[in-house]
């Protein structure tokens, strides 16, 4: 119901936002704070008789900087600051695609790969050197690669030679400088596993659950099981990295959650728990890049998702009420947004969005685009989002592109209808790019789509686990 202003006390009440919740009334301001009050505080804060009546929580909310007369603006300002510091660094995060070729056939593949035999398909070492230098043109003052194709091992001469031309260049330069590589696996081998675990690069694979699940998600084209051979190479990388002090990483796998999935919360949970990892990201599979025959197939409703994401997310609070140390990243991303000074700077849970002021894209010919996303979409022949080539363009010239500045102001929460006055708008973020594919317009009336409705629900669904001392334990540890 709509406040009106007459009933506030604008001397005393600070800037909030509000949606109620289990009864009681969830506030939230521009750095993140939030406060409960039950019918009863919210009346009296709106008044401004909350000091008199209730003064632990008034001391609450002056604390939390919902109490205008009483605001510590150094505290605020320090906040604020921090929790947007990714503005103004440049693209922190650098997707380089290696090879369009892949062993794999995946029904939700977003990014266009081919069969093995292709041609043409792999980048050269030249635009591999034109992709670095690009990529250390940003003055970010942290760097990350990252591997992607196709399956990046197919064209491992590449990704050797950009680990170590790039590290040979920070000796002068001296950034923070990081690799991941994603990969099926499928081509590692205990060699290439000694020069990534040797060189820091960190490891990520996909792991959509049980076997069946899995395998029915990812369709090996030969006759390699994809499921045995995920398990067996993460529990060797694993193995290897446990003996090695100087890596710095933990090796991670990521699911993809399709129609297929939804009947296995649980089961895709215990998969990575048994394979010692030490958490799980459920991502909903993404349309871009994909056929709309076969994305009908495989996707599903918000409410189907958001089921099966409560019973996941259930089952590893119950774990972790046993003492079973297992987190959930959606859940991580959003309660370090939620509990702490810091934004964990997740591009596509930003505002504005990370497309091309915090990622950039390189495809193996050497074209740059605003994010992965927008290189996806290619496959359908959209080049909406290319900013140029590393043979033909400069940093400058490729960050000063239109796209970029329209984009940054399409997931700018603060001018978008819904957004703007929702109370998760501090944690929330939009991605231009999904608008563009499912509504066919990167402005669009955010509160309809898909993705809009599961972010909420998964937040009112953390909030509403907070009220409970014993779970808010819990999930406060995940962020530490």
């Amino acid at each position: 119901m709509p406040l009106e202003l007459k009933e506030i006390d604008k001397e005393r009440v600070g800037f909030f936002r509000f949606k109620q919740l289990n009864g009681q009334y969830l506030i939230t301001n521009d750095i993140g704070d939030y406060s409960f009050l039950t019918p009863q505080e919210f009346d009296l804060f709106l008044s401004g008789k909350i000091e008199q009546v209730c003064p632990d929580k008034y001391s609450e909310l002056q604390n939390k900087s919902f109490i205008r007369n009483r605001l510590d603006f150094d505290r605020f300002s320090q906040k604020y600051a921090s929790k947007n510091m990714f503005l103004g660094q440049g693209p922190s995060l650098h997707i380089v695609v290696v090879t369009l070729r892949c062993d794999h056939r995946c029904i939700y593949c977003q990014a266009g790969s081919q069969p093995l035999t292709a041609k043409g398909l792999d980048m050269d070492i030249p635009t591999a050197q034109k992709v670095v230098d690009a990529i250390f043109e940003s003055p970010n003052p942290t760097v990350t690669i990252e591997f992607q194709g196709g399956e990046p091992l197919v064209n491992f001469d590449t990704v050797k030679f950009i680990v170590e031309y790039a590290n040979k260049k920070n000796k002068f330069v001296k950034k923070k400088l990081m690799f991941t590589l994603v990969s099926n696996l499928t081509f590692m081998n205990q060699e290439r596993l000694e020069f990534l675990i040797k060189n820091n690069v960190g490891i990520c694979t996909s792991l959509d659950g049980p076997e069946i699940p899995h395998n029915k998600n990812r369709i090996s084209r030969g006759k390699n099981n994809s499921y045995h051979n995920a398990r067996t190479w993460l529990r060797i990388i694993k193995k290897k990295i446990q003996k090695n002090k100087r890596y710095k990483y933990k090796v991670n796998a990521l699911t993809t959650v399709t129609k297929s999935s939804l009947s296995f919360p649980e089961e895709i949970i215990e998969e990575f728990v048994n394979l010692g990892l030490e958490g799980i990201h459920l991502r909903p599979a993404g349309p871009f890049g994909i056929d709309k025959k076969i994305w009908k197939k495989i996707t599903f409703s918000e409410r189907e998702f958001v089921n099966f994401y409560r019973r996941a997310l259930d089952y590893i609070i119950a774990l972790n009420l046993k003492g079973k140390k297992f987190y959930e990243r959606t859940a991580r991303i959003l309660l370090t947004k939620i509990l702490t000074d810091k934004d964990p700077n997740f591009l596509d849970i930003r505002s504005p969005c990370g497309a091309g002021i915090g990622q950039l894209a390189y495809n193996y010919n050497g074209d740059v685009y605003t994010c992965d996303e927008a290189r996806m979409l290619i496959v359908a022949g959209d080049e909406s989002f290319k900013l140029g080539n590393v043979f033909a363009d400069d940093y400058t010239k490729i960050i000063s592109k239109d796209i970029i500045k329209t984009i940054c102001v399409a997931s700018c929460l603060d001018g978008v209808p819904g957004c703007c006055e929702c109370a998760y708008k501090p944690y929330c973020g939009v991605c231009p790019i999904y608008n563009y594919v499912v509504l066919g317009n990167i402005f669009s009336t955010i509160p309809h789509n898909e993705r809009c409705k599961i972010n909420m629900q998964i937040m009112d669904y953390l909030f509403k686990k907070m009220q409970v001392p014993e779970i808010k334990s819990v999930l406060s540890k995940w962020v530490n």
